[in-house]
């Protein structure tokens, strides 16, 4: 395990301080049980990233889940002294349109405190209709955040039997099956899902998407998209 995770409270504020990596494993699970423990009282939260050096798809999927619920509960989840790759990382993914982020951690508490900031809103999709399958909740959030964030209107479950629902319920134009999508080979998968939106193209993400560098992971997503992307919508 290589994430150590210290967390205080200041006030109504929870302060989770990370260093190492925030990857798929332990060491997500380690942050996931700290920020789980600090919701038990106050849905604000401050993530002191300076000593954080890798995260992935996973991981920074466990912070847009973490985002979602604490806004859903009148609060927020801030990112504080994010270092430099974090800070290119979310730009990429534009990420950085949804999340508040500030200098140091004093600054992120004290903007609880004052109450001067608030959340983002987020962009209204306008692009094509992506479904992703994935039974990682993390990597669905990561995906959902990432693509929503690029003008895709997306929807995600874990499950192919409710994927196929979703499938029967309208019309999508993209699927995208994530590395863990089912326990059945996705060839079986993607046969099954074509009989039921047989328009709609296919994009099947490597065994290693979870793990990799989400800055890697998300260029090579949306490259995959750009070329899947219905004619009218390029």
């Amino acid at each position: 395990m290589s994430l150590s995770v210290e967390s205080r409270h200041c006030g109504a504020v929870v302060v989770v301080r990370c260093a190492g990596r925030i990857v798929t494993g332990e060491e997500v699970t380690v942050l996931q049980k700290a920020i789980d423990r600090g919701l038990r009282e106050f849905p604000c939260i401050v993530l002191d990233t300076a000593e954080v050096t890798r995260v992935d798809s996973t991981g920074m999927g466990l912070l847009v889940r973490f985002l979602s619920h604490t806004r859903s509960r009148g609060g927020d989840l801030r990112l504080a002294a994010v270092p430099p790759f974090l800070q290119n990382l979310l730009q990429i993914t534009k990420l950085s349109t949804i999340f508040l982020v500030y200098a140091s951690e004093e600054e992120a508490i004290v903007s609880f405190l004052k109450d001067k900031a608030t959340p983002k809103k987020e962009k209204v999709a306008t692009g094509p209709t992506v479904l992703f399958v994935d039974q990682s909740a993390d990597v669905c959030a990561f995906v959902r955040g990432l693509l929503h964030n690029h003008g895709y209107e997306v929807i995600t479950t874990c499950r192919v039997q409710d994927a196929r629902l979703l499938l029967m319920a309208g019309k999508l134009d993209i699927i995208v099956l994530g590395p863990d999508c089912s326990n059945l080979s996705s060839d079986n998968v993607v046969a099954s899902f074509k009989t039921l939106a047989p328009s709609a193209r296919t994009i099947v993400l490597h065994s290693d998407f979870k793990y990799e560098e989400a800055e890697r992971a998300s260029r090579d997503l949306l490259q995959k998209m750009e070329s899947a992307r219905p004619a009218e919508a390029t």
